[in-house]
């Protein structure tokens, strides 16, 4: 099989490309430049696609004995993963910059050229796991590693896209057992620090970097009944469930933290409130890429709205037009999930959709119900409770 791999210039990436041609693909690397003003270097871990990452691919590439090229999807980066990232921050949501990218670059600009071209699929070293079922089906699983899982980013891609993709870190154990097999390969990344915070953000100052683009725009900082308690430069600049910050300078009545509950772009202003006022009982989305066509009906899941959040229970309904809510379990203490943020539909490890965030529902108050007649104080052996428990159904073609 023809396989092109996506060499960053990391350790993941080359140890995945090394594993395709042990596979025996005939494999051809290639570096993606994303960006128009590349440094020379990056600072520590922070950013990518500089220079010096350009120089590490290539020179893995050299180890594993494969061809090597640049890519210049630099316009292409800057018109779609960060021309969204302002407009999301400017309308007052909250993007990953990340899902985009894989969604419009890793697999599309990359993926789509690569067919052109003649490839079958394109080799990246994230962190997830493809599992073919007897009947040819296949499927996006989470990463071996818990901890390096990257499945969350990946959700968006569908199908399709998966068909044609190649993850060989997802059966590792760690990212130690990954550095260890560069070292081994004589691949000089091995030790090379792990990139993390926005890549085009290279300094990590995200305000600063909004502030530069969009400019500085006063307004107020309020509380839910309206009442000024600061002033903000920008209401692009909060997110919510954002703590700190905040420069309110004074505390709330009660002594306890505030937090970001909403940012209001048309009039401004940043909304801020308790904690308990961020807890989420339903989260309302749009935009859905399934993997496993869903039903009408309502079905159990777990849901993740953060790249490294924890999985909660909840109840997904799937709507026409890519609409998807979720009835998220109260127990579950979700709070603080903006709009424009990923929310991952998962069956176990296996993920079954993702959509957009457009908005959220505080959890409604339990409900108080009357005491029948002389059952005062009693108990009974299913708990008391009348409720007869519903099946849930799951989408078509997921398998239990």
């Amino acid at each position: 099989m023809r396989v092109l791999a996506a060499l960053s210039g990391g350790v993941d990436s080359a140890v995945a490309a090394a594993r395709a041609v042990d596979a025996g693909h005939d494999v051809v690397g290639v570096h993606m430049a994303l960006s128009r003003t590349r440094d020379q270097f990056r600072t520590g871990s922070r950013g990518c696609c500089s220079i010096e990452d350009a120089g590490d691919a290539r020179r893995a590439a050299d180890v594993l004995g494969i061809p090597y090229y640049v890519w210049d999807l630099s316009e292409r980066f800057e018109d779609t993963v960060v021309a969204d990232f302002l407009a999301e921050y400017e309308a007052g949501r909250t993007p990953n910059p990340c899902v985009r990218c894989n969604e419009h670059i890793k697999f599309a600009a990359l993926l789509d050229k690569a067919v052109a071209l003649g490839f079958d699929a394109v080799c990246t070293g994230h962190y997830a796991r493809i599992e073919v079922r007897d009947d040819g089906t296949r499927e996006l699983h989470r990463a071996r590693d818990a901890a390096k899982d990257q499945s969350y980013v990946l959700a968006v891609m569908g199908p399709e896209r998966l068909a044609r993709s190649l993850f060989p870190l997802g059966e590792v154990a760690s990212k130690d057992e990954t550095r260890a097999e560069a070292a081994a390969r004589g691949l000089s990344v091995s030790a090379k620090p792990d990139s993390y915070d926005i890549c085009f953000v290279a300094d990590g100052d995200t305000q600063g970097f909004l502030r530069d683009r969009l400019g500085s725009r006063e307004g107020d900082i309020v509380d839910t009944s309206g009442e000024v308690l600061g002033r903000h430069d920008g209401a692009y600049a909060y997110t919510v469930g954002q703590r700190k910050g905040l420069a309110l300078g004074r505390p709330a009545a009660d002594g306890k933290p505030r937090y970001v509950l909403s940012v209001e772009p048309v009039r401004n202003r940043v909304v801020v409130g308790s904690a308990e006022e961020l807890a989420v009982g339903t989260v309302e989305a749009d935009r859905a890429v399934w993997f496993a066509t869903p039903g009408s009906a309502a079905f159990a899941c777990e849901v993740q709205v953060r790249a490294h959040g924890v999985p909660v229970a909840a109840v997904a309904t799937a709507a026409p037009g890519g609409a998807v809510r979720v009835d998220v379990d109260a127990a579950a203490g979700l709070r603080g999930v903006a709009p424009g943020q990923s929310l991952v539909v998962y069956d176990g490890t296996r993920v079954l959709g993702q959509a957009t965030v457009t908005g959220t529902r505080r959890p409604a108050p339990p409900a108080p119900g009357p005491t029948p007649p002389g059952t005062a104080g009693a108990s009974s052996s299913d708990g008391g409770s009348d409720a007869v428990a519903t099946p849930r159904a799951v989408p078509a073609g997921v398998h239990r």
